[in-house]
């Protein structure tokens, strides 16, 4: 079976289309085309803009707690003074790379006095929409490289309807940005593509480049870029130009300013899960479009981190574009009959109806992705965010002075959405050099009741307490007993994830402050 043919004329279509690789497309297109492509260009991207820019709207929910307190915690910091760093940043394992533009974006606010509690909510993650969209935009350019205009517009339907990348791309985290950065930087190498272009030395560079910067923000995108290296590497022919003039200063050049910015700041498993339905359509995919060097490059990174001791969803996200990019390749040769000899052509016909089997094929992705991307965007785990967002809008009132969370460390935003310098404390979960000491979160959970009692011996009385409705019902005499009563309770989840289930997030308020 080969690749599905694209359409560059009609005259091509008349007589069964032509290899849609680079080097078979014309050196030169005429000024109108070239124009009428700029401006095709550019309406997918808005399209894209547009709808990553919902996308960050609908996101409601809480999802990992290193989208705030890794990334939006530590952009407050720096642009207002304060904000709490976990002990990562406090022993400089952390790069100030990813936070950076979230703090340029708390600065602008604060100048323009847009730091209201709606706009440090909302703003983050419409920045991050824009970052999502470019992702977007690249994967299309990819996926029209390798196969064809019509293949990457079913690509891109399979990577805008997916749910985990609904649910997941537009969030703050460095994942998403590695994610974005990895697509950029795939389109550009030549190794990647059908055969190299004339320019290929300037893309070599550009995805090098891309390459390093994902390496700055996450060092295990390594995991990625070793694969690719190495392909480069044995099919080039300029191989010490590409170690030595290229490789070699562009990496030192990202990796100078990352120490650099660090300096100044610090003065010193689950795939399928992911894939979901587009799991059929992806493996057909991978198999009729014969790209193995892709194909290598997701079984590459699936594979060493399926070895790492940590595994979370998030990890492999950059390559859930590459697998989503082969189920737009299946899906756009379900409108294709098998011809007698085994190859799939387009028909003659451009106009012709979309198959019965491709509809059905379209139906069931929708119908499996669109709830499952809005459950878990607008329902699942908002408890978390709900609180904070309402803790945010009384401290405008003045209705807070101070706010202790019993409850798993990093389980809520924090300064970045509560947007006022008032004391906060969290249970303590930075890893001890005795390891047979337990830290405060586990204690707690361990006997919520045994540790809040030893705890209110000495704390200074807080004016709201935040916890999780498991914890609440062995504490409820514990807060009467010091005068709290139960102010809000927001739903959080139906179903539990990694502790007992947490269904609803509870406040409770000081009586006689």
């Amino acid at each position: 079976m080969v690749q599905i043919r694209q359409r560059s004329s009609v005259a091509a279509s008349n007589s069964g289309g032509i290899e849609d690789s680079p080097e078979f497309l014309p050196s030169e297109k005429p000024k109108s085309q070239t124009y009428d492509d700029f401006c095709s260009t550019n309406k997918l991207f808005v399209l894209c803009l547009a709808f990553r820019f919902a996308n960050a709207l609908l996101l409601q929910t809480y999802f990992n707690p290193d989208e705030h307190w890794q990334a939006l915690e530590v952009a407050h910091r720096i642009a207002f003074g304060y904000g709490h760093l976990t002990w990562e940043w406090k022993r400089g394992i952390r790069s100030y790379f990813h936070p950076l533009p979230f703090a340029c974006l708390y600065k602008l606010l604060a100048i323009l006095g847009l730091d209201t509690p709606l706009f440090m909510i909302k703003a983050p993650r419409l920045l991050e929409s824009i970052f999502s969209a470019a992702g977007d935009f690249y994967f299309y350019k990819l996926s029209s490289a390798l196969f064809g205009d019509y293949v990457a517009k079913w690509a891109l339907f399979s990577q805008l309807t997916n749910w985990f990348m609904f649910f997941c791309f537009n969030r703050t985290l460095s994942n998403s940005l590695e994610t974005v950065l990895t697509l950029v930087s795939l389109y550009y190498w030549p190794c990647i593509r059908v055969s190299p272009t004339r320019s290929s030395k300037v893309s070599r560079k550009m995805a090098l480049f891309m390459a390093a910067l994902s390496c700055a923000i996450r060092p295990t995108s390594a995991i990625t870029w070793l694969y690719v290296g190495m392909l480069e590497l044995f099919s080039a022919r300029d191989r010490l130009r590409f170690i030595f003039l290229e490789a070699a200063p562009i990496g030192s050049l990202v990796l100078g300013i990352t120490f650099l910015l660090d300096r100044l700041m610090y003065g010193s498993w689950g795939f399928t899960a992911m894939l979901f339905s587009f799991i059929p359509f992806s493996i057909s995919g991978i198999i009729s479009s014969k790209k193995w060097k892709l194909t290598g490059l997701v079984i590459w990174v699936l594979g060493v981190h399926s070895l790492l001791g940590h595994k979370e969803f998030r990890f492999v996200l950059p390559i859930l574009p590459i697998a989503l990019m082969f189920s737009g390749y299946s899906l756009a040769a379900l409108r294709y009959p098998a011809s007698p000899n085994g190859k799939r052509e387009k028909s003659r016909d451009v106009h012709s109806k979309c198959p019965m089997k491709m509809k059905l094929a379209v139906i069931f992705l929708l119908a499996t992705n669109i709830p499952m991307g809005l459950y878990m965007s607008l329902v699942h785990q908002r408890g978390t965010e709900d609180v904070m967002n309402h803790l945010a809008k009384e401290a405008v009132s003045e209705k807070v002075k101070s706010i202790l969370f019993l409850m798993p460390c990093h389980s809520t935003p924090y300064y970045s959405t509560l947007h006022r310098n008032l004391p906060m404390r969290f249970l303590d979960c930075t890893p001890s050099e005795e390891t047979e000491i337990p830290v405060d979160s586990d204690r707690f959970l361990t006997n919520p009741l045994d540790f809040a009692s030893e705890f209110a011996k000495n704390w200074t009385v807080p004016s709201h307490i935040v916890l999780f409705e498991s914890e609440e019902r062995p504490l409820k005499d514990f807060l009467k007993s010091h005068s709290f009563k139960e102010d809000k309770r927001f739903f959080h989840a139906h179903f539990k994830v990694d502790r007992d289930l947490q269904s609803s997030v509870v406040l409770y308020v000081l009586t006689n402050q």
